[in-house]
């Protein structure tokens, strides 16, 4: 069978970022009607521009840290479009930090940006779906593996921060938890754990990224086309028998 998403709302938080981007494009290159959530119109409408099927793109604004504010996006969603089929939680926001220097603050902006925001926005979602929808959130390897800290000696600024492993663990039981809250009305959860996908900026340092690419069995980093994949296919009807399930996508990363 064909995976298609022909017709289907898909509604991405951070959608216009480094890996929400290629998410955006490739809901809409499968015909699916990809609604970006987010609070800059102008990122938006780079990325639009750089889409070939840009009539199926579109913006809505939403500040994930607000309440109101997701309440109102998905209110005006559901009243434009008629339906909301499937939720990416992709939206991430924190502020790194080694541990001995992270104040309280620092700490619970990494939880507010990563697992509450997940959790507001599959709250706030549910009186929209029906049979059949879905909701997909993006973790990562740190939610299930704890960093190999020696990549780091030579990149201290680069280091991951505790609450960015411990935001990502918690949106991995999350997603158990709504898995198996939501099977009796035939709505599936499933997460998705990116590996080693450094942004444009962070590649600039080859060193940084040559010790990246030795830790995955594959000996590269991920470029993010090769994560909206596996969106697509948990979006389309053809994942309709997978729930509460983490999906590693990781180069091999986590395997040993």
């Amino acid at each position: 069978m064909r995976i298609d998403i022909k017709d289907k709302i898909v509604v991405i938080t951070g959608g216009y970022g480094h890996l929400g981007s290629a998410i955006t494009e490739s809901i809409a290159i499968h015909n699916g009607i990809a609604i970006v959530l987010g609070r800059s119109q102008t990122k938006f409408e780079l990325l639009k521009n750089k889409i070939a099927e840009s009539k199926n793109v579109h913006f809505q604004y939403c500040d994930v840290s607000d309440t109101s504010s997701v309440k109102d996006a998905f209110s005006k969603i559901v009243s434009q479009f008629g339906k909301l089929d499937v939720l990416i939680n992709n939206a991430f926001f924190g502020k790194s930090a080694v541990p001995e220097k992270m104040n309280d603050e620092d700490w619970q902006l990494g939880i507010e940006g990563g697992l509450n925001t997940t959790f507001r926005c599959i709250r706030e979602v549910l009186p929209y779906l029906l049979n059949g929808s879905k909701i997909i959130n993006i973790s990562s390897m740190y939610g299930t593996v704890s960093p190999d800290f020696s990549i780091y000696d030579d990149f201290p600024s680069f280091i991951n921060p505790p609450n960015y492993g411990a935001s990502k663990a918690g949106i991995q039981q999350l997603t158990r938890y709504f898995a198996a809250y939501l099977g009796k009305k035939a709505i599936t959860v499933n997460c998705i754990s990116p590996g080693p996908f450094p942004s444009l900026e962070i590649q600039k340092n080859e060193a940084f990224v040559k010790e990246l690419e030795q830790r995955t069995v594959l000996n590269r980093i991920g470029q993010p086309h090769e994560l909206a994949g596996i969106c697509v296919f948990l979006a389309s009807d053809q994942a309709s028998f997978i729930t509460g399930q983490n999906i590693a996508v990781d180069g091999g990363w986590t395997i040993r």
